[in-house]
Order: C-alpha cells, then structure tokens, then sequence
C-alpha cells in the first residue's frame, strides 16, 4: 500500500471513448499531455484505488486475452496495446447494455523504479452546467443537461484494476456488478480480465460481521440482543484498533467463548465464503470507523451515540434491566452537556 501519491510517477497515459450509444469505439492515436494538475488528478484516482478495502487481489486465468497482452507488454508499444485493450472492453460493453458507457484511462506509472499499469474505467456522470449563445441582440444563457462528464477527484470510481508489469500474473480490482444476460455479474473480472481471487477486506469484513449478528439473534432473546452486539462491536474494534486486523479463528473464539455450539454455526456460515480461517486486515481507517461508536436507537426516538472508549469505561455508563423488562441507560460523571 502506497505511504503518499507523491510515490506515484506518471510515465504516459491515454484515454479512450467507450460510448456504447455511438455503435463504436473511438480510440486515441496519442497520449495525453501529462500537465502537473491532470498527472495530479491521475495520481489521486490511483492512490485511492491502492488504498481501498473494496479492492480484490486476483490472478488472471491462463485464457485471459487481457493477461496475454500485459504479458508482453512494451513501453514503446503502449498505445497500440491499450488501444486493444480498449477494443476488448468495448467488445462486452456493446453487448450488455446495462453496462454504462465510459471513458477507459490506460496510465503506466511507476513507485520507485517499479512499473505499473492502471486501468481506470471512468463511467459517465450527468450534470447541469451553463451555455452562452451569443447573437447580435446580446448573450443568451442557458442551463444545459451535459450527459458525458468524468467523475471528480473526490469521486469513487466503480470499476478499475492496477497491474504490475514485473508480475503480470497478478492483477488488483475494484468492480460493480451490472446486469449480464438478466443476471448481475461481475463482468470487469469475470468477461473482460478474466482473472479470479480472494474476497476485499471490506466484504470479509462485512460477512464475518453478518455471520455473528445472525446466530446471535438466533440465540439471544430480543431484549439482550442490544448488549450482546454491543460486546461483540467492542471486541472486534479492540482487534482492529491494536491489531490493524484479526484472525477469524480468534476472534469468533472471544465472541462465542462461552457458547461453543453457536461458535461452530458461525464456523458453517463462514465456510460458504472459505473464511473460517482466513485473516481480515483493512488498511482504509473508513471501512472500520463504525466499530468506534456505539450507535443505540431505542422504541421511544432516543438515539444515543457513544465512543468505545467512553463504553468501555464502566465508571462512565450503565445499562440496568429493571423488573418491567424495560432498560435504563445512566451516564455517569459528565462533566459538561452541551446542545447542539
């Protein structure tokens, strides 16, 4: 995982028109000129893709069309081999039309000496902008609906991979599913890459997170649920706070320490994934910021908010059952209340 952007240096880039509305690809003869804010903007989006927990590491399949190509990939040869890159992706989107239309950025970069390609397919965003008509009367303006504009620096894209060009084999992706044949398909690994992997650490976590709330709402009567998976929250975000990530193993051994029968359902749930032993290690602070707060909402509108530190503090708050069944919060030793 890249430390800055800065570690990125931009070699040459290209970008292709993958408009499926126009019956064709347009495919660009030249690179970009690579200015220092466009070169910035290529950076960003690649950081952000290196440092996401959405990412799947994956091996291109020995049939990949895709894999072929980077095999034998040329510094000089970089817009021919792009350009059927791009063809190949043109290919299956003009098939599926659920597919949205885009722009494809090919950027070689490298990170201290070593040579990547990135893979930046940059679906079409629609927005509003103006228009001035000038005639001998004076300028007219208009807003017009503009249907082809490329996401922004600070927008997510949706499918993108990062090859490194020392071991083609391997090959990081970011995808969404879109409809192919009636049936929602991974269709950036599946049809254009050709390459299979490993869940993202965000789906991992995700599914672990899933697989425990499940059995213990099967086990825990409705009334002790709240506790249950507040200790359960607690214990995953002390895992990820010290540890920057945990083993399923152990962790679920913490959860269930003393309900062996509900730890080996959890086990069964998990071997459909294959991560009843596998590791689960975010790196983006984003994807485990809700394992720092205890969210509360009770029957009455009360929602309550609390920092896992302030809840493992037992000298700060108290949950009290009371013979009615119904529960009392007591914060404890506040200082100060401020409304907000």
């Amino acid at each position: 995982m890249l430390g800055t952007k800065e570690e990125i240096r931009i070699e040459q880039a290209v970008v292709h028109i993958l408009d499926s509305s126009l019956g064709m690809p347009v495919l660009s003869d030249n690179a970009l000129d690579l200015g220092s804010d466009f070169a910035d903007f290529l950076k960003t989006h690649i950081f952000r893709i290196d440092g996401s927990d959405e990412v799947r590491s994956c091996t291109f399949e020995e049939d990949s069309a895709v894999y072929a190509l980077v095999q034998e990939w040329k510094p000089e040869d970089f817009l021919e081999t792009s350009r059927k890159l791009a063809q190949e992706l043109y290919t299956i989107m003009s098939q599926n039309i659920d597919i949205p239309p885009a722009d494809l950025l090919a950027v070689e970069y490298t990170v201290e000496k070593h040579r990547y390609l990135a893979l930046l397919k940059m679906n079409y965003k629609t927005y509003y902008t103006h228009l001035t008509n000038a005639d001998p009367w004076g300028n007219n303006n208009e807003i017009i609906k503009q249907k082809a504009i490329l996401p922004g620096e600070t927008q997510k894209l949706s499918e993108a991979a990062l090859l490194d060009l020392g071991a083609p084999q391997y090959v990081r992706v970011l995808e969404k599913k879109y409809e192919v044949n009636g049936v929602k398909t991974n269709y950036f690994s599946k049809l254009f890459l050709h390459c299979a992997g490993s869940l993202s650490s965000k789906s991992k976590l995700a599914i672990v997170n899933k697989a425990v709330a499940e059995v213990q709402k099967k086990y825990f009567h409705e009334s002790e649920q709240f506790e249950v998976r507040m200790e359960t929250k607690s214990i995953l975000n002390e895992e990820l706070t010290s540890q920057g990530g945990f083993q399923v193993p152990q962790v679920v051994d913490k959860i269930f320490k003393d309900h062996p029968q509900m730890k080996e359902e959890v086990k069964e749930k998990l071997e459909k994934y294959h991560l009843e032993e596998a590791s689960v290690e975010p790196q983006n602070p984003a994807t485990t910021k809700k394992f720092t707060t205890q969210h509360l909402l009770t029957d009455t509108g009360i929602e309550l908010k609390i920092p896992m530190e302030e809840y493992n503090n037992k000298d700060r708050i108290e949950f009290i059952t009371n013979p009615d069944g119904t529960i009392s919060v007591l914060i404890k030793n506040v200082g100060s209340i401020e409304s907000r």
